[in-house]
């Protein structure tokens, strides 16, 4: 593997190897954040033209989407070289000054790792299918057809029917939990985790600041090849697949989430600490066992640092009793563990609709939830547009490029309609993201979310993002702190943080109706600064609807 031609360091954002623990984490979706060149997509110049509404925000690291060469079935996530970028976003010289400038504003860059499959133009997998017997034969996951010519087993494909592709070079099936266009590479082999493992230092030494590993517990599956077991229908759930799709009726045992990862991604945090301060989340997709899966690959500091899983990205609305739950049963399973929440991504329906309660208090109530994210134990991950309160973006059928809505359109529509450009300028073209038509239209109803509408108002989305982040990052309790939850009723939730000698008490209202927290009657001193509406007396904190509170007790 070809070395990288130089090393790009920043001693002073480098220093802090625990940068990423507590850290703000802001995706940034390059199709859809900044078009430099006016050809409809958004670029690396185009991102290092908006770093700093990034760093004015206040977070700490962005996660860029994929930007390698690809013919982009799955716009990027099946890459054909991982050593390039493709023509589409720029090229390594941009990817360079694009990291430059960012450590100047401050900001770590973490890119996404997509190894568990490639593109089936990646030369690799070219060499693989030209016979059996050829040097990458075992580099993808081949397997003969039944006696009666039907695949192997029953392992279905996320993006619909089954995971296996009949190859009529090799007269063999290859494994692909995506498209069939994204081949499954084979970690049983070692050639292959080497490989992976050299593309990996490349980009640590181009300076980039760690990974976010995509489908991190899809890297194995079990060599056996058995079939799945159906999962009976009172225990399916539409965490990691919508409902219409027959993914959610096997119990997906051997297809991911197998122990032998674990020793793979010990070689991987190995490579990690061969840098200052690298560190990777790793995003685990399992609905029956995600909670396990991601104690497992946190615990005991030889792993990944941290990981998030769907339990606040999947459609079921966040409630008091499901954050005290999932809070709680993340520090049983993974004491010295890590996580990292988001309630948005480039994958999932935006919040701001999935949880929408109306224009009318939709504001208020996004304050409260994206305070309570922020406030929660673990790191945090905005997707690109959820500080301005973009909704999703209704799209027509013809209108559509994902191949996975395509497919299971009307009753699930895909992810295009959370990957619509940015809106920078409420009246410029296409919301200032491109002088020409895009890739995906701008809703207009995005237009009066524009970033310029926002910005100076102190009762806007935006400047509570602000506010909120200069708050937590003068409270590193708020960031770094262990987590206590305190006994609160109905649509309320209460907790400490605390780091050192530093205690926080944190108090939220996530109904719209008024609420009372009787904090057992001990002295309440409030903490200033964050904006949100709640006052402490006698003991007990009230909160007005969709209201948060923060102290010391006394």
């Amino acid at each position: 593997m070809q070395a990288a031609m130089r090393k790009i360091e920043n001693p002073e954002i480098a220093m802090d190897r625990d940068w990423w623990r507590g850290a703000v984490i802001y995706q940034i979706y390059p199709r859809s954040y900044q078009d430099s060149n006016g050809d409809g997509i958004g670029d690396l110049q185009g991102i290092i033209e908006r770093l700093p509404h990034i760093a004015d925000l206040g977070a700490d690291a962005v996660w860029i989407s994929p930007f390698f060469k690809s013919p982009m079935k799955d716009f990027g996530y099946d890459i054909s070289d991982y050593l390039d970028i493709d023509p589409m976003f720029g090229t390594l010289a941009d990817f360079d000054a694009m990291i430059s400038e960012a450590h100047r504003l401050g900001l770590k860059v973490m890119i996404d790792g997509v190894i568990s499959h490639t593109s089936d133009l990646h030369p690799w997998f070219k060499e693989s299918r030209s016979s059996r017997d050829n040097a990458k034969a075992d580099w993808y996951v081949w397997a003969d057809a039944k006696p009666d010519g039907s695949p192997p087993n029953n392992w279905l494909s996320i993006f619909g029917g089954s995971a296996w592709q009949w190859d009529t070079r090799r007269m063999q099936y290859y494994l692909h939990n995506f498209l069939s266009e994204q081949p499954d590479l084979n970690f049983h082999n070692r050639d292959v985790q080497d490989a992976l493992l050299d593309v990996t230092r490349f980009w640590l030494d181009r300076g980039v600041d760690g990974f976010r590993l995509d489908t991190i517990n899809f890297y194995f599956h079990s060599a056996g090849l058995e079939d799945n077991p159906a999962l009976p229908p009172e225990q399916r759930n539409d965490q990691t697949a919508p409902a219409v799709n027959p993914y959610n009726f096997q119990d997906h045992i051997y297809d991911k989430s197998r122990p032998e990862n674990l020793e793979f991604l010990a070689r991987f945090r190995a490579v990690l600490d061969e840098y200052p301060a690298a560190a990777a989340v790793g995003e685990v997709g399992d609905s029956q066992r995600g909670l396990e899966v991601v104690a497992s690959y946190t615990a005991g500091g030889d792993k990944v640092q941290m990981c998030y899983a769907f339990d606040f990205l999947a459609p079921e609305k966040i409630t008091a009793t499901k954050v005290r739950t999932v809070l709680e049963d993340f520090g049983k399973a993974a004491s010295d563990g890590w996580s990292c929440w988001a309630f948005s991504n480039h994958d999932v329906v935006r919040h701001a609709s999935r949880w929408g309660i109306g224009e009318a208090d939709g504001t208020a109530y996004l304050k409260v939830i994206s305070a309570l994210m922020m406030s929660l134990r673990g790191s945090v991950c905005i997707y690109q547009g959820e500080e301005l309160g973009l909704t999703e973006a209704g799209l027509a059928f013809e209108d559509l490029q994902d191949p996975y809505g395509i497919r299971f359109w009307p009753e699930f529509k895909g992810r295009d309609g959370c990957r619509t450009p940015m809106v920078w300028n409420k009246d410029a073209q296409n919301g200032g993201f491109s002088s020409v038509k895009p890739w995906l239209p701008v809703p207009a109803e995005h237009l009066t979310k524009a970033v310029d509408t926002q910005q100076g108002d102190t009762a806007s989305l935006l400047e509570h993002y602000r506010r909120f982040l200069a708050f937590r990052r003068a409270h590193p309790a708020l960031a770094k702190g262990d987590i206590s939850f305190l006994k609160a009723d109905g649509d309320t939730v209460a907790f400490t943080r605390r780091e050192g000698n530093e205690e926080i008490v944190c108090v939220f209202n996530l109904g719209s109706t008024a609420a009372n927290v009787d904090l057992g009657g001990r002295g309440l001193q409030p903490l200033p600064g964050h904006g949100l509406d709640g006052n402490a007396n006698a003991g007990a904190v009230r909160l007005g609807g969709y209201g948060a509170w923060f102290g010391r007790f006394v």
